[in-house]
């Protein structure tokens, strides 16, 4: 979900928004139709890097990883059994590293059992390119809550195509191609950023326009930042798992 934590603010040209979000549907509207629910064939076991991949988490350390604040202290999550677990309280993190246009994948896995919580208060957590354009980390998994938050969206923007969720407890994975939006010397968009999103090898996201920084209960306008920025993942307070990430950058 959405944050203050992530983002310097930002909009795009009425040009490039979407119909879905020009015309019929409000962010976080639940009468907007519920995605149509698939069973993914992935089984969870882990997808290794190809060759050319940097491994911002191989299971045992969080040296490529920082606090996602004005510190940008040592990450404070915590580290076992080859996973990194969210630390409620602890607040967001970032790698060290700064991308653009990339090939991301991650895997991770929301509490089993489940919180007594229900929608937007399951196994929430993001991914935030740029620290600022989120993919959505949730449990969805019979679990109702608005189309343009659930596992898969782009937060606020853009349901995911179907629901492929695996059940709680269970390993899921995002493979995520994000190019990054490109601005004129005026500071205005040239073009916005663009997301494809597999969800347990899936398709949710058919390289959709972004309007602008993802948001919660307004719709931020694009604002000029820097080429490349971290990769950011979501303390949300739900002690979801993180394990095997690794990224390829993109040619511009």
């Amino acid at each position: 979900m959405r944050v203050a934590l992530f983002v310097a603010v930002l909009a795009a040209p009425a040009a490039i928004l979407p119909a879905q979000n020009r015309g019929g549907w409000p962010q976080h509207s639940m009468d907007r139709p519920q995605p149509r629910i698939v069973t993914p064939a992935y089984t969870g076991a882990p997808v290794p890097p190809p060759l050319d991949a940097i491994v911002l988490f191989d299971g045992n350390s969080l040296a490529n990883w920082r606090t996602a604040d004005s510190a940008m202290g040592p990450a404070k999550w915590k580290v076992e059994n080859g996973y990194m677990a969210i630390v409620p309280g602890a607040g967001g993190i970032m790698t060290a590293q700064s991308f653009r246009n990339v090939q991301l994948h991650i895997e991770f896995a929301s509490p089993s059992p489940p919180s007594s919580n229900t929608g937007q208060n399951r196994g929430n957590s993001g991914v935030f390119l740029m620290r600022t354009y989120e993919v959505q980390v949730l449990d969805s998994y019979e679990n109702r809550t608005y189309p343009d938050g659930q596992a898969g969206s782009i937060y606020g923007q853009w349901p995911p195509l179907v629901n492929a969720s695996r059940k709680p407890g269970e390993w899921q994975r995002y493979d995520i191609i994000f190019n990054a939006p490109r601005f004129r010397a005026d500071s205005s968009v040239e073009s916005p950023a663009r997301l494809t999103v597999f969800h347990n090898g899936v398709l949710v996201q058919d390289n959709v326009a972004l309007v602008g920084p993802t948001s919660n209960g307004w719709r931020a306008p694009y604002v000029k930042h820097a080429d490349a920025l971290p990769i950011a993942l979501q303390d949300h307070g739900e002690r979801v798992r993180f394990r095997n990430i690794w990224i390829r950058e993109l040619a511009p």
